[in-house]
């Protein structure tokens, strides 16, 4: 194919895959990319400046110079009306089967994950561009191997995407000789081939925003939707985007993403996954920190709880939906027992978050889907709880940093995460996101945790275990093959699925030896991908 001036495929490209990228689709992701590409740039550096100023001793807290956007009295702009009533959201890949599947479920919404749940291998990136493209047109069919044809139902979910966030960049795409924001490549193909067949169906672009660090972030954001819908023509506002408040700056400035968003406004989200690993990894290097056994760190951890009642005080006051977070359960059919305290597990999560004020929740699995509708439907009668503007809250900024079960760290618990990380490591690198294990859904977010808790113990003087044994790099490298052996012998018993797992061995032992922390496993991952 021949691409226009300054644009660059670094990869094949099959006659299927150039339906999407067409000469007009690329030149408006060029023009994305040579507009907002510099600002991009600089807000990744303000991180790292942000985190130097983080182990310098310098704590978080709400911005002054942003008081009054907090102290000032406004709200979003009003959604559709498809997006009033939210209560049951279900996320996952964009891949073919699991997006019919997602959309059938009976959730109000699907969020097509672009980002954690997908591994970005070039024919990953491309054919969930396809199947979106596909499912807006409502073409979309799955056939299995043994005949049975999946299709969508008259009544479907609302359909979210989930772009990478803005740390990463699509290498096989260039620019000018640049990579690509990965960022800009799922928005612009994703919006450029189905805003205007979304608006003919009555609906529109919705976005789910991850990884944000800076409302200067969600800025960036708002100001590539307001040039995307000028060169498409569609009217100003028509794009909404709820934003995922997963990492620890964002929860000091919430207000001020919804007001960066909000005439494109669809809520916030609570990240809870990647929330925690945020935390972690921003304060894995400050004396005194330290958190128990990823199972021991709930949302009922003083630091969680004081993050998501602010959301709802916050989204509620500026008329905007607090969403709340993953149910990672997934149904356990070979033991009814397990099962229900699986779901039991559930309906507290839920009715947690509903009681709280949440306008609604996730869940990764469409088992869950009804155990959550039902807690929502008996709590939250009306579409939403915009109403309960919980004056009650008052949290401080020692509330968010309030890091608690500081203990126990358990030899099981260091065994799970290794095992877990490699799970995750080598199913990601044989082209997996969205992965099983132990009847949890596990996807980026989650191995995040898994991963950067083992390189916090080693690299902490506080990672001691119960038993009074430093967590050192040896004793993790001494585990690794036993996790590794319990690996394979789940793959030949089908509780794993095949992956790349002497690799993810490898990867993940250089993951936790390194210093600094690598930022991103992702990143890390993608730089060695073919």
């Amino acid at each position: 194919m021949t691409y226009p001036a300054g644009i660059a495929i670094l990869a094949s490209v099959t006659p299927e895959q150039s339906g999407i990228l067409t000469p007009e689709a690329l030149v408006f992701i060029a023009e994305l990319a040579r507009k907002f590409e510099p600002v991009r740039l600089s807000l990744l550096e303000r991180r790292i400046l942000r985190q130097a100023e983080l182990d310098a001793g310098k704590l978080p807290d709400f911005l002054p110079e942003t008081a009054f956007v907090r102290n000032g009295d406004w709200t979003i702009a009003s959604v559709p009306a498809e997006l009033l009533d939210r209560r049951v959201e279900i996320t996952g890949p964009a891949e073919r089967k699991m997006l019919i599947n997602g959309l059938n479920a009976g959730a109000k919404v699907y969020m097509a994950d672009l980002e954690d749940s997908m591994t970005p291998t070039w024919p990953n990136v491309l054919e969930a561009q396809i199947n979106l493209r596909d499912a807006v047109a409502r073409t979309i069919v799955h056939i299995n191997p043994d005949g049975k044809t999946y299709r969508l139902n008259e009544k479907t979910a609302v359909l979210f995407v989930r772009p990478r966030g803005w740390h990463m960049v699509e290498k096989h795409m260039s620019v000018d000789g640049a990579p690509v924001s990965a960022s800009l490549f799922d928005f612009g193909l994703y919006c450029f081939h189905n805003a205007k067949n979304l608006r003919s169906r009555g609906s529109a672009p919705y976005f789910y925003l991850p990884k944000m660090e800076s409302h200067l972030e969600a800025r960036l954001w708002n100001d590539v939707f307001v040039h995307a819908q000028e060169r498409l023509g569609i009217p100003r506002g028509t794009v909404k985007a709820t934003a995922l408040i997963e990492t620890l700056p964002a929860a000091f400035e919430m207000d001020e993403f919804l007001y960066e968003l909000r005439e494109h406004s669809a809520g916030l989200n609570c990240g809870r996954w990647d929330y925690i690993f945020s935390c972690i990894k921003k304060f894995g290097r400050s004396p005194g920190f330290i958190l128990a056994d990823r199972s021991l760190v709930t949302m009922t951890s003083p630091f969680m709880r004081a993050y998501s009642l602010l959301s709802i005080k916050t989204c509620h006051r500026r008329n905007a939906h607090a969403m709340g977070g993953m149910a990672a359960q997934i149904p356990i059919k070979s033991d009814p027992a397990a099962n229900e305290i699986a779901l039991a597990k559930v309906r507290a999560d839920k009715e947690r978050e509903a009681g709280d004020g949440h306008d609604g929740t996730w869940v990764a699995h469409p088992g869950l889907v009804p155990v959550a509708m039902d807690v929502f439907d008996r709590l939250m009668p009306a579409a939403n709880q915009l109403n309960r503007q919980r004056e009650d809250v008052q949290t401080t900024a020692d509330d968010l940093l309030k890091f608690e079960p500081k203990g126990p760290i358990t030899a099981a618990g260091l065994h799970f995460n290794i095992e877990v990380a490699i799970s995750y490591l080598g199913a990601w690198l044989a082209g997996t996101g969205c992965v099983p294990i132990h009847h949890l859904m596990e996807d980026a977010a989650t191995a995040e945790i898994s991963r950067s808790q083992v390189w916090q113990w080693v690299h902490s003087p506080h990672g001691v275990l119960d038993d009074g044994r430093r967590v050192t790099l040896e004793m993790v490298r001494a585990m690794i093959p036993g996790a590794l052996a319990t690996i394979t012998a789940g793959v030949s018993e089908k509780r794993f699925i095949p992956g790349n797992y002497e690799q993810a061995a490898l990867v993940f032992e250089q993951l936790i030896a390194r210093e600094p922390i690598a930022e991103f496993l992702t990143n890390y991952c993608y730089e060695v991908m073919e």
